[in-house]
């Protein structure tokens, strides 16, 4: 992980490009209810978990984005926005999920999953360009899922997929499978 870990109720946002900036966003009482009851409604299963995930993130990106200024982040590959404050990449993307992650469960939010450290892909020998993502495990299968807001604009639902698929996907295939399901 690139930035810095979560403490207490603090976060440590990355933005600009390869966590150029960080700032500090504090959650409070009613932040961390709120986030209580994504998960709670995620209890029942897994994927029901993962579900509430995805809508963590999104209300994470929207919490965030008003303290440091990032609610116009443009999703996907976007350079041109590279060193930009509140611009993020997919570095950015995978540390701040993965603390929000991390936050998450260190209040033992958390009954289906752990977190894992974010991964990458591509390498462009291989014709892919480098991707990052952050990474939880379900905890009965051992199954490892894929959480990467990066290809979205800012709080927009994560991709949330398992990680062997996303390690063998394409953005453009991701793309393609968003206007057939559409």
């Amino acid at each position: 992980m690139q930035g810095r870990l979560p403490s207490g109720d603090r976060l440590y946002i990355c933005h600009g490009f390869g966590c150029a900036y960080t700032d500090r966003v504090d959650f409070t009482r009613a932040d961390r209810r709120r986030l209580a009851r994504f998960l709670r409604a995620g209890r029942g299963s897994a994927k029901a978990e993962r579900a509430a995930l995805s809508k963590a993130v999104v209300w994470q990106e929207k919490r965030v984005g008003r303290a440091i200024g990032s609610s116009n982040d443009i999703g996907g590959l976007d350079l041109k926005n590279a060193g930009v404050r509140g611009q993020m990449d997919c570095i950015d993307e995978a540390t701040n999920t993965t603390s929000l992650l991390l936050y998450l469960e260190n209040n033992s939010l958390l009954r289906h999953h752990t977190v894992g450290r974010p991964v990458a892909r591509g390498f462009f020998i291989d014709g892919r360009y480098p991707h990052a993502s952050a990474v939880i495990t379900e905890k009965k299968s051992g199954l490892q899922w894929a959480i990467d807001s990066w290809r979205r604009d800012n709080a927009e639902a994560p991709d949330v997929m398992l990680l062997d698929r996303w390690f063998r996907v394409r953005s453009r295939d991701l793309d393609r499978l968003d206007m057939e399901n559409g």
